[in-house]
């Protein structure tokens, strides 16, 4: 088999291949293997007519037909993994020679993945929220606390702002009972505006004993409803004095006020740290993704979107909840639905154009050893052998694929290490802190499988799919 490229406008290519007679009789002759199962004669096994038998029965054309409709896809095939044409959809294949007789030609309009350039993503920069809590909020945190173990106190005066009142609350609209609005006994905050608009400042002023009739919407929804409300108490909130002895007494693990503040600060701050990491990539690759000016090619956006869609079905299956009329309930259908996830994908396309143009452009490359542990990994995931798992990809033609989403973790490890993190206020935030580091070292390499798992923010967090090749 010979075969070239020749590039074409756009994202394309055609590839050109041509197989000589002799080799293409290997394809007609396992054709013929083929329909000899199909075939009753006298005299000769199912299956086992020899070919000049076959072939002066039926002729050489059904065979030819086959063999063309088998072998041209694998040679086609075969071309592409020699030229490294990477293919985002179906070729458009044409014989052009051979369909009757002497060498099989035939040509194939490919589209291919656009290899870009990404000016700019060596100096990302993204905003995360901040890490450290200020100290208004370390003294509310403080005051929360206290008043967890606060007392309530009963007051001779009408309720206030801040008052708790202890109530029996009853709503209807048109007569019938408003869910979740009917209790007794119920402790409530004045000032919380928990339950409907105008609600507390009716409540400010009663005292126990007063029953109160008015009209209000409730929250969360938009028509009005008839509450009854008979106050039965009317309390203060009593917080203890802090000082080290109540500490000590009601905090067994802290001895002073400030030991448990110093607590309060670490478990805000590793709070904080933990929502700035549940971001972290998505906001890097957000930015990634508007440093890319090419409109990406619908055959991969569709391709995406299909996946995401799958994903999305499979998960409300999982869930125990059909599609269909989580559709119909919330007023949307499928077109609309399926839609409204074409802008995810279209950006994660751009993404991971963007990643793997890094991936080229930093010389990040995968070792063999690196690749194994990879089947390694995906085969404890799937419950198989390790041997067998790279069989499958090796048989699909998709080890290619692999490799390159291992480029791409890698090129989105490198942005991890090199993106500069600012506070709202624009203050720098320390790269190793936020990734959950214990060294200095930023150019430090993560590529190492045993590294990342280490990571609180690690790969799997990247925004691409994986497929199973099996």
């Amino acid at each position: 088999m010979k075969s070239s490229v020749e590039p074409l406008e756009g994202n394309k290519v055609k590839v050109y291949v041509e197989v000589e007679e002799a080799e293409f009789d290997h394809d007609i002759d396992r054709a013929f293997k083929t329909l000899a199962k199909e075939v009753n004669l006298p005299g000769f096994r199912a299956g086992k007519v020899p070919r000049r038998v076959l072939e002066a029965r039926i002729g050489l054309g059904p065979a030819r037909e086959q063999a063309l409709r088998e072998s041209v896809p694998e040679y086609l095939s075969k071309a592409v993994r020699e030229h490294d044409v990477d293919l985002i959809a179906t070729p458009e294949v044409e014989i052009t020679g051979g369909q009757d007789e002497g060498p099989v030609e035939f040509d194939a309009t490919c589209e291919i993945r656009p290899e870009i350039t990404v000016p700019g993503y060596g100096g990302l920069r993204i905003e995360l929220p901040s890490v450290t809590p200020g100290d208004d909020e370390i003294e509310e945190a403080v005051q929360t606390e206290l008043r967890r173990h606060g007392g309530l106190e009963p007051l001779d005066r009408p309720a206030e702002t801040g008052d708790f009142v202890t109530l029996d609350l009853a709503a209807t609209r048109d007569g019938e009972e408003v869910t979740g609005l009917n209790t007794e006994d119920w402790s409530y905050e004045i000032g919380q505006g928990w339950v409907a608009e105008s609600f507390d400042d009716e409540l400010i002023g009663a005292s126990p004993g007063d029953e109160l009739t008015f009209t209000a919407t409730p929250k969360g929804t938009e028509e009005p409803a008839d509450f009854t409300v008979k106050v039965t108490a009317v309390q203060s909130l009593t917080v203890p004095e802090l000082t080290d002895e109540w500490v000590s007494e009601n905090l067994g693990e802290f001895d002073t006020v400030d030991e448990w503040r110093a607590d309060i600060v670490e478990r805000m701050t590793e709070g904080r740290l933990n929502q700035a990491r549940n971001q972290l990539v998505s906001k890097v690759t957000e930015s990634l993704a508007g440093l890319v000016d090419l409109e990406p090619p619908e055959s991969l956006v569709n391709a995406d979107l299909q996946r995401r869609v799958q994903n999305t079905v499979q998960q409300f299956q999982a869930q125990g909840i059909d599609l269909e009329a989580w559709l119909s309930a919330t007023g949307q259908d499928t077109n609309a639905f399926v839609e409204s996830l074409r802008g995810q994908s279209h950006e994660a396309v751009k993404v991971d154009l963007a990643l793997r143009a890094v991936a080229v452009a930093e010389q990040l490359e995968v070792e063999p050893d690196e690749l194994e542990s990879e089947y390694v990994r995906i085969a404890m995931q799937v419950g198989q052998k390790a041997k067998d798992v790279r069989k499958a990809y090796e048989r699909n033609d998709a080890v290619p694929e692999l490799i390159s989403q291992l480029r791409k973790s890698k090129a989105l490890d490198w942005l991890l290490h090199h993106v500069e993190m600012v506070d709202p206020t624009g203050a720098v935030l320390d790269r190793d802190t936020v990734l959950g580091h214990d060294h200095d070292d930023d150019d430090h390499d993560h590529a190492d499988a045993d590294d990342q798992g280490d990571d609180p923010v690690t790969m799997s967090e990247a925004t691409t799919n994986e497929e199973d090749p099996s």
